[in-house]
């Protein structure tokens, strides 16, 4: 109870906690993109959006979401649509298989999935996603609610990630991937500038004590860390090159081509690589990076195009 006054208490006290609590719930849905950003960009960074010369990684991800707006990203960011796009660059075969697509959880036959499964919104990050290890301990009713509440969420609307706002929800199934000699289904989320990988992310531990690393492209640990709040420390361990990891790299490449910056994610599942997902503005360009002065390098990383097309 005292935990609930608190936070009433600074909603009501605190208008930058009243912005961040109620943006993309409707009160300032009607604002233009840009009013929209520099608002948040000041409460969760604490600094004014500079958009006329934008130097940090967060203000050119900022400038991309209103003046670098191609109809294909659209498809990109679509996590069904985006499997076929990935597929026709690098191979079918390093796609996660899909078990079925539906418009609504009321059309989903519970029955005729498999036993492990993977259900998630194809439009969102997160809300609504259940990952299935045993169906028969499944509550279906409350994994249908959750999948409601992901299929409701104006995803672009929190950020403004253009990308996001024509994607039409749906529900997707997929297989559950699991890796025979680890417990944990590691992903690697390559940063890439102008079609060339520079940078992967490594997290790990995301059920305990969750770590974040960087390398660099010749799998060198790098002295920074960031796009998390609180700050999240580097592994107590060096992470292992990934068998595929010079395939990762040159799919990379092959993704990010003729892209200013995007991230493209990959798992290693048995020493086989998969494609993940593309991200065009990570932690929706309001992360941190320790130390700071990695905001500037990275931002220094992304020629931004000609704002007239």
């Amino acid at each position: 109870m005292l935990e609930i006054i608190k936070k009433i208490f600074k909603y009501i006290v605190h208008t930058d906690y009243r912005f961040l609590v109620n943006a993309g719930r409707g009160r300032y849905d009607s604002w233009e993109d840009e009013k929209f950003l520099r608002c948040k960009f000041k409460v969760c960074l604490g600094c004014e959006l500079d958009l006329d010369t934008p130097k940090t990684f967060n203000e050119k991800l900022q400038w991309l979401k209103l003046y670098d707006r191609k109809p294909e990203y659209t498809i990109m960011v679509d996590k069904y649509a985006v499997k076929k796009y990935v597929a026709d660059k690098i191979g079918e075969e390093y796609i996660i298989p899909t078990i079925g697509v539906w418009d609504s959880p009321d059309e989903i036959d519970f029955d005729a999935l498999p036993d492990r499964f993977v259900l998630k919104c194809n439009h969102n990050s997160g809300l609504g996603m259940y990952i299935c290890r045993d169906k028969s301990k499944s509550d279906i009713e409350k994994v249908k609610a959750e999948l409601r509440r992901g299929l409701a969420q104006d995803y672009y609307l929190t950020g403004r990630e253009w990308p996001y706002k024509n994607v039409v929800p749906r529900i997707l199934a997929e297989k559950y991937m699991e890796d025979s000699t680890t417990s944990e289904l590691r992903d690697y989320k390559f940063f890439c500038f102008n079609g060339k990988p520079v940078y992967c992310q490594v997290i790990s531990d995301r059920t305990s004590n969750e770590t974040i690393d960087f390398y660099d492209m010749d799998w060198q640990h790098q002295s920074f860390t960031g796009l998390a709040l609180p700050k999240k420390p580097f592994s107590n361990y060096p992470v292992p090159v990934p068998v595929s990891f010079d395939k990762m790299k040159k799919s990379a490449e092959i993704l990010s081509k003729g892209i200013p910056f995007i991230r493209v994610d990959f798992y290693e599942i048995n020493g086989k690589m998969y494609f993940g997902e593309l991200t065009f503005y990570p932690a929706a360009g309001f992360g941190v990076f320790s130390p700071d002065e990695w905001n500037y390098k990275l931002g220094d990383m992304i020629n931004l195009p000609d704002k007239r097309g």
